[in-house]
């Protein structure tokens, strides 16, 4: 059990951490920080968390766990104002969806307390955000992905899956480097082709009937460009490389795709289609 959970920036992913560990009786106290005021005081209102503070210093003193949940693009300031401000065997953990730039920065700042340090990334969110739209189920039979670094003590790793379990997820691990090839594919690449998709038909003359008579494909393939753009504006520059890498390969694919329509190739446009077809009906 966890008996004082620091949590750095609740909104949606870390108020329904601790809307969950709450239900499951595995956390005694939670202590939320940030910037708005107004915003703490309301999660602590919606009984999400126990307590607020203005400061990390303040907010970490015998904490036991504490969960950075900002956008990947503040966590180096967070990590900063970490140093030499917790207790020996305190655990720090992210949420973040990229993890190289997540551990170079938390290395450069936590120094020895790098060991207490365990990425992570729970699988699991709604195109909604802040505390308001938190809710104890989300992470109910969903993956959080760890990444343990070769100096993360087995301890740490081993309280962080622990509370993992406590809020209903799977826990798994990978490496780094491999966790955001992954993730550039699986959730970047479709979150860039979603805003894209929307900003491209939004400023088409036209605009408000293709809105007005857009049906339920086309909902539920933009559902997620209504998320945080601040957020995944730092997940795209965070994961630069991989997801070039993933933006050109489907380029390639979207080109030939584009050439087959134009020559009328029945039987190439049906092969893509089928294949894909398949892919998404025995892996999804």
């Amino acid at each position: 059990m966890i008996n004082k959970l620091c949590i750095i920036g609740v909104g949606l992913i870390g108020g329904s951490l601790a809307r969950a560990l709450k239900a499951a009786d595995f956390v005694e106290h939670v202590v939320a920080v940030g910037r708005d005021i107004d915003h703490l005081k309301r999660a602590v209102e919606l009984g999400v968390t126990d307590s607020y503070e203005a400061s990390i210093e303040n907010a970490v003193v015998d904490a036991d766990m504490i969960v950075v949940a900002v956008p990947v693009g503040a966590m180096k300031a967070v990590f900063s104002e970490l140093s030499g401000k917790l207790k020996a065997d305190a655990v720090v953990t992210d949420v973040g969806s990229v993890k190289g730039n997540v551990v170079r920065d938390a290395r450069a700042a936590l120094h020895d307390g790098i060991s207490r340090f365990v990425p992570g990334h729970p699988i699991a969110g709604t195109e909604q955000s802040g505390v308001e739209a938190s809710f104890a189920e989300l992470y109910d039979g969903q993956r959080v992905i760890l990444t343990p670094l070769e100096e993360t003590d087995a301890t740490a790793t081993q309280s962080v899956t622990q509370m993992w379990h406590a809020a209903g997820a799977e826990v798994e691990s990978l490496s780094v480097e491999h966790h955001d090839e992954v993730l550039a594919a699986t959730s970047h690449l479709p979150h860039a082709l979603a805003y894209t998709l929307v900003d491209t038909l939004a400023q088409m003359h036209e605009h408000r009937e293709i809105f007005q008579f857009a049906a339920g494909g086309f909902k539920d393939f933009t559902r997620i460009a209504s998320s945080d753009p601040r957020m995944w504006h730092d997940i795209c520059l965070n994961n630069r490389d991989a997801l070039l890498e993933m933006l050109n390969r489907f380029s390639v694919d979207l080109n030939k795709l584009t050439k087959a329509i134009e020559d009328e190739d029945s039987e190439f446009m049906l092969k893509v289609f089928s294949r894909a077809k398949k892919a998404r009906d025995q892996n999804c």
